[in-house]
């Protein structure tokens, strides 16, 4: 009987322990960076050469050192600010704001404004298409993309989508990818004709938020109402349709690792293992913090940033966003270890 229990026990352990090998990614939660502001945030972005991360917050972009989160600057005056992108050949960074309808363009190594540049109505994703040399605004209310030439930082194109255009990335050869999340699906763009080529939904997949891409497999991550599509950039097939967590605003992929994760404003970050190019398996929820939803990657170090700040309890009954507690906000450090 004795040993009948011991080997039951024993049993017990290696299936204990395969369950937390198996279940384990090597992400945490580490800490946190304070900021002394109010008000909303949305994207952020990191500047590994730099070792500088740009905080979306309220009507500013917060400067932080990335490391040890120190302020390194705050850059004003950005009604409904959303997203960050950076050109370092020009020393210049651009700042979409959705409340103004225009793009702040700033100096990267003093952090001063050089000015504005009208476009579409309430821009909020941008970035830095390296393939054409441009500049690439999503515009949810207009329902376009501002094409900005940022060696003249002027508009020198608009590309109508047809629905919300909530983010969108580039497979460096020449086509973008934008998630239009009214419409359920991902247009695809031919950057040379800046037409649109193609209309690919997404069903099941509901209401495209973040979107990345792996430019090796070519694949498509986009973060749905809870889960990810992944997507063929080649065809618009549907690969894989994965579970991640409620409230995903943000997703993120590291090449050097293969995990791709999804940062879900519930407080978790889900992370997908991939295994190939068509075959993928969630591996665990690791707990972030309430309101965690948009996030990025520095690709050097494995370590994932996510703003989010501490909120008041919600009353019965009571609906819409919870109540921020005042001089909260924060951004979270996710380590991989």
């Amino acid at each position: 009987m004795k040993s009948i229990i011991t080997y039951c026990c024993l049993l017990l352990v290696s299936i204990m322990t395969a369950q937390v090998c198996i279940a384990q990614s090597g992400y945490h939660l580490s800490g946190h960076f304070p900021i002394a502001s109010t008000g909303w945030w949305d994207y952020i972005t990191v500047d590994a050469a730099s070792n500088k991360l740009y905080v979306s917050h309220g009507t500013q972009v917060n400067i932080l050192d990335k490391n040890t989160g120190d302020s390194l600057g705050v850059i004003p005056n950005t009604k409904g600010v959303h997203g960050i992108a950076l050109v370092h050949g020009l020393g210049k960074g651009y700042i979409s704001n959705g409340g103004s309808n225009n793009v702040t363009v700033f100096n990267l190594s003093n952090n001063q404004v050089i000015g504005q540049i009208a476009t579409g109505e309430n821009p909020d994703a941008i970035f830095y298409d390296g393939y054409s040399k441009k500049i690439i605004t999503c515009n949810g209310r207009s329902k376009d993309l501002s094409m900005i030439d940022p060696a003249a930082d002027k508009v020198v194109g608009t590309i109508a989508v047809g629905g919300k255009p909530e983010t969108a990335v580039s497979d460096g050869k020449g086509k973008i990818f934008v998630n239009i999340e009214d419409k359920s699906e991902i247009v695809v763009i031919d950057i040379k004709k800046m037409a649109v080529i193609a209309h690919w939904p997404i069903a099941p997949g509901e209401s495209p938020t973040g979107l990345v891409i792996d430019v090796h497999t070519n694949r498509l991550f986009a973060g749905c109402e809870k889960r990810l599509m992944v997507v063929d950039a080649n065809n618009g097939k549907i690969v894989a349709d994965l579970p991640i967590g409620d409230g995903c605003d943000g997703v993120v992929f590291d090449p050097a690792l293969h995990y791709i994760c999804t940062s879900n404003g519930s407080g978790t970050m889900t992370v997908i293992k991939e295994l190939s190019k068509d075959k993928y398996e969630v591996v665990e929820n690791v707990p972030t913090k309430r309101g965690a939803r948009t996030s990025c990657v520095d690709e050097a170090t494995h370590t994932i940033y996510m703003p989010t700040a501490n909120f008041e309890p919600m009353q019965p009954g009571e609906k819409g966003r919870p109540k921020m507690i005042a001089g909260s906000f924060q951004v979270l450090k996710i380590v991989h270890e």
